[in-house]
């Protein structure tokens, strides 16, 4: 009977890497770095971002994903947000609940609705979390086991009552170095037993608890800035990843992965890359 109820979901996530097969994208019709809220948008601020080459790039995403059997969602753009690309902190799926954030930085702040009407529409349950400062970026979910970051975006507070929200899952907090905004910028679960890290920035105690759990890959602090932890992916060992990031990629390949290489580099100038973008609504295990 719990086998059939999990085939006939409309919203279940289990891990960062059984198969995909929903996920919710927006366009970055309006996106631009209007207030500085990352280190990386601190880089490029004077640059700016090409919405054209943007929104080009972004649709090669999507498209392929959706060659990959990946049904795409695209919620509505709105000129009032222009962080709504990075459609993964808005919200996350835990088994077969949305959690829907409460965003901690004020540009961002309404953006959730726009979720929760397509949940609405969607008949798929959700859980508010109000007053809670926890974003999706900062929560990695490996079957039983969340590990949350602890960081701008996302405080204990909120992690110990996500606790109490979960008491079948072990919720462990990982702190790490603030300027990194969220934990899938410097840790993300590739497997059951396979990790992408950039070492030096997670306290030490959490290091070493991720690395008895995980086979951890190494990523160098070029490849950090330009998001190389920040993969997608989308189930039986095939990854999404920038082409820039050449030496994740090789690591990725040399055990096995089949890295697809889209190049979405005017997009990670607003300080994120594949996870940020999307929100899974439906993966399936095996």
């Amino acid at each position: 009977m719990t086998v059939m109820l999990e085939q006939n979901a409309k919203a279940s996530c289990r891990s960062e890497y059984d198969e995909l097969h929903r996920v919710i994208l927006c366009q970055p019709q309006y996106m631009t770095i209007r207030e500085v809220i990352n280190e990386t948008q601190k880089h490029f601020k004077d640059e700016g971002i090409h919405i054209q080459l943007a929104m080009k790039q972004h649709e090669q995403f999507v498209q392929t994903l959706r060659n990959h059997g990946v049904e795409v969602i695209l919620l509505s753009a709105l000129k009032k947000y222009p962080e709504q690309v990075f459609t993964r902190d808005i919200g996350f799926t835990l088994g077969q609940t949305v959690f829907v954030a409460e965003m901690a930085s004020e540009i961002r702040q309404g953006e959730e609705g726009l979720l929760k009407k397509w949940l609405e529409e969607e008949q798929i349950p959700y859980h508010n979390l109000k007053e809670d400062r926890i974003e999706g970026g900062d929560v990695i979910i490996d079957r039983t086991t969340i590990y949350v970051g602890i960081s701008n975006r996302t405080n204990e507070k909120a992690i110990n009552h996500l606790q109490t929200l979960l008491p079948d899952y072990e919720v462990i907090p990982i702190p790490f170095t603030a300027k990194y905004l969220h934990l899938d910028c410097v840790f993300n679960i590739l497997s059951s037993d396979e990790a992408l890290i950039f070492p030096g920035v997670i306290r030490d105690k959490e290091a070493k608890l991720l690395a008895s759990r995980y086979d951890l890959i190494e990523v160098t602090e070029e490849e950090q800035f330009t998001l190389g932890t920040n993969v997608l992916s989308i189930g039986n060992k095939k990854v999404l990843s920038l082409p820039v990031n050449q030496g994740v990629n090789k690591q990725l390949k040399d055990r096995g992965y089949e890295v697809i290489e889209v190049d979405i580099t005017k997009i990670i100038k607003s300080g994120g890359s594949f996870r940020c973008c999307t929100l899974p609504i439906l993966r399936k295990g095996k």
